[in-house]
């Protein structure tokens, strides 16, 4: 007795596909309307093997977005008739706009074949298809065809049993958006699954089902809106719908179904500029215009570098007099404190500890605001997709590829979202190997320590390249490191990727200022709760004991310092990081700075805070006003020390939050531990190396 199988046919109209319909059930066919409407049904079967398999011919259509009845017809048979396959016939020579029903196809979550027709046309006019690649990345089977000449016919049906038998099926690969959108997506994703509705019911697993869904919502597709209608949790899925669209809205100026739409062709056209090549084409459009510069192999990295030192050169020179305004403003409060308020452990707590910790790590937030500001601009206008596009060239001499330069471009802001990034990788080593070295990329938490030392020990006339100089190490490092990770720890292929290039837009002031914002506010939540809690608990380790072992109390503050709970941490790791160049106060900061890269600032800023108060003179104190001045005259530093220490704070241990998140991405602590013991090597390794060079050199000493 014959197996059955269904197979639906589909494809853009005038792609041959009646002609391939045709092909493959000859005389085995006949023709109807759909039930409830007139338009014209054809159904065919054809015995292959052990298998008769029913073929369904879909209305063609350009889309599924139900605007026009074929559109949704044609879904309407997807979701209720449930074919086990579907068959995407797709004009060989048209294929930017063949794929985005594709696109759509793929949404469904349905496993599907893709017969590119007439490939003869393709081949006469010197157009080459990568298949291999291309199904790699679209995540399907490809059959050549030329329906006119019955060729490929054989290889369908073939390729239809093989995929029902799960026999070499390529990887299926989901399409994901602008990190805004892809947000709004998930939000509404997970509101469907948790209020489990079931009002439509697709032949694909349940979390693609939502998905599918939670993208027709935010299109509004009445169709899907009036399925819904009648549940009980329409109220909360029509509000976070709502609230979703207007976010969107305010964002990018344009409607939530236009940014999917764009975030369609942005995939389509990676694909086609990574598996396609084209004779010389004369319709170019302004954005392949921009992209012939920008992407050129020649001049596209350069452009790139430029790009990241101008706005560091900006970061940091543009921030500097807002950042003495905010320092002044903490100085004065300090100061007021310190009169209102009498001597004793209750103001030095106040005082040195809290405005001092707290106060060291807010006078950044304008450097933190430009460099977000700076990051935003290059995301919104489109850009750092093609910087990614641009490294991958680069990422796969280290066995990655470009998509593995999102997630450590996002590791500019924080290591945290970055490493969830990294779920946008298919390939399973791939993912580990850029979660490994994401921590390497200098995020917004380490900015503070640089701009700090970098104000101390350097002018402004090479700060703005030293600055430059850390975050190009950092990408260099990451770079080396997942070669070797690559090479020895998690072997394997390199998995092709299609990085989606948007066209170039000209981004709202509103837009930018969100992001900008959203990044800040979350620096600001961190020095108000972390810095603030590890700014009183490292007050607390250098304060007490006040007595030694005898009970007599210290009188001198040096040795009070000394013999508190933070400087017997330091005098304890003193030998290990003295060959750095690096003090006890130096060490406890880095200790410290495991909670949060902002706390070495503020636990400087307690150690200055409490020897400028206590171990100066009275005289002393109005010269050393500011934190720089006082991280300089009072820490011995040279200005090479200071580079090592900003070296050694880029490479060492990731924070405890980041930590966590690789634990919840991996499953366990074995990778999170292994992170911890390879960048404390790798970070004191580099330090030592750069640090005995320089003094062998005469450099900074």
């Amino acid at each position: 007795m014959k197996k059955h199988i269904t197979i639906a046919l589909a494809g853009n109209p005038n792609t041959g596909k009646t002609t391939i319909f045709n092909n493959l059930t000859g005389a085995r066919q006949h023709v109807g309307n759909y039930p409830g409407v007139t338009v014209e049904r054809k159904e065919g079967s054809v015995n292959y093997g052990p298998y008769q398999i029913k073929i369904i011919d879909l209305p063609g259509t350009y889309s599924l977005t139900a605007f026009s009845p074929d559109e949704l017809l044609a879904r309407q048979v997807i979701i209720e008739e449930k074919p086990d396959i579907i068959v995407n016939i797709i004009d060989a020579y048209n294929l930017e706009r063949n794929l985005y029903l594709t696109v759509q196809l793929k949404e469904l979550g349905i496993p599907m074949l893709l017969a590119f027709n007439m490939t003869d046309m393709i081949a006469a006019r010197g157009i080459h298809i990568d298949y291999p690649l291309m199904e790699k990345l679209l995540g399907s089977k490809i059959i050549p065809t030329v329906g006119l000449k019955n060729v490929g016919s054989q290889e369908i049906l073939k390729s239809v049993v093989e995929l029902y038998e799960k026999i070499n099926i390529p990887s299926e690969r989901d399409l994901f958006y602008e990190v805004e959108l892809e947000k709004e997506i998930v939000g509404l994703q997970r509101i469907l699954q948790e209020t489990a509705v079931g009002e439509v019911e697709l032949a694909a697993a349940q979390d693609k089902a939502n998905r599918w869904l939670a993208v027709k919502l935010l299109e509004n597709d009445n169709d899907i809106i009036n399925k819904f209608k009648t549940s009980d949790a329409w109220p909360d899925i029509t509000r976070q719908v709502e609230k979703s669209q207007k976010k969107l809205q305010d964002l990018y100026r344009e409607e939530p179904e236009m940014l999917i739409a764009h975030g369609r062709y942005a995939f389509i056209r990676g694909v086609l500029k990574e598996a396609v090549s084209y004779p010389g084409d004369d319709r170019v459009t302004l954005t392949e215009k921009i992209d012939n510069i920008l992407l050129n192999r020649i001049v596209g990295l350069p452009i790139f570098l430029a790009m990241m030192w101008l706005l560091f050169q900006l970061t940091f020179t543009l921030g500097a007099p807002p950042m003495e305004w905010i320092e002044a403003g903490f100085g004065w409060l300090g100061e007021r404190m310190a009169d209102i308020m009498p001597d004793g452990l209750l103001q030095s707590l106040i005082v040195d500890g809290i405005i001092g910790g707290v106060g060291g790590v807010v006078v950044f937030l304008p450097n933190i605001l430009l460099l977000f500001l700076g990051i935003a601009l290059l995301e919104d206008t489109g850009y750092m997709s093609r910087a990614a596009f641009l490294m991958d060239k680069v990422m796969h001499r280290t066995g990655l590829h470009g998509k593995s330069f999102v997630p450590m471009l996002i590791g500019f802001g924080c290591s945290i979202p970055a490493i969830m990034a990294s779920r946008t990788l298919e390939n399973e080593r791939d993912r580990l190997a850029t979660m490994l070295v994401t921590p390497l990329i200098s995020c917004g938490a380490k900015l503070p320590v640089y701009v700090l030392l970098i104000a101390a020990f350097f002018s402004d006339k090479v700060a703005g390249n030293i600055l430059f100089s850390i975050y190009i190490l950092g990408i260099l490092m990451a770079l080396l490191l997942a070669k070797v990770f690559r090479k020895w720890l998690l072997p394997g292929e390199t998995e092709p990727f299609v990085m989606e290039l948007p066209p170039y837009r000209f981004p709202t002031f509103k837009a930018l200022l969100i992001h900008m914002w959203e990044r800040a506010w979350l620096y600001l939540q961190k020095a108000g709760t972390i810095i603030l809690a590890a700014s009183i608990l490292m007050w607390g380790l250098f304060t007490f004991p006040q007595h030694d072992a005898n009970g007599v109390e210290f009188n001198d503050p040096v040795q009070q310092l000394e013999q508190s709970y933070a400087g017997r941490v330091g005098h304890l790791i003193e030998g290990v990081i003295s060959p750095l160049g690096f003090d006890w106060k130096v060490g406890v900061a880095l200790v410290s700075g495991v909670a949060a890269k902002e706390v070495i600032v503020s636990t400087m800023g307690t150690v200055y805070s409490i020897m400028d108060i206590d171990s100066l003179e009275e005289g002393e104190i109005q010269t050393v006003s500011s934190f720089s001045e006082r991280a300089r005259e009072q820490s011995g530093m040279t200005p090479l020390v200071a580079y090592v220490l900003m070296i050694f704070t880029l490479l060492y241990i990731p924070c405890m939050a980041a930590l966590a998140v690789m634990r919840r991405e991996t499953n366990g602590w074995k990778w999170p531990l292994f992170t911890v013991g390879y960048t404390l090597v790798l970070a004191w390794t580099v330090s030592f190396s750069i640090y005995q060079v320089g003094l062998l050199l005469g450099i900074g000493v």
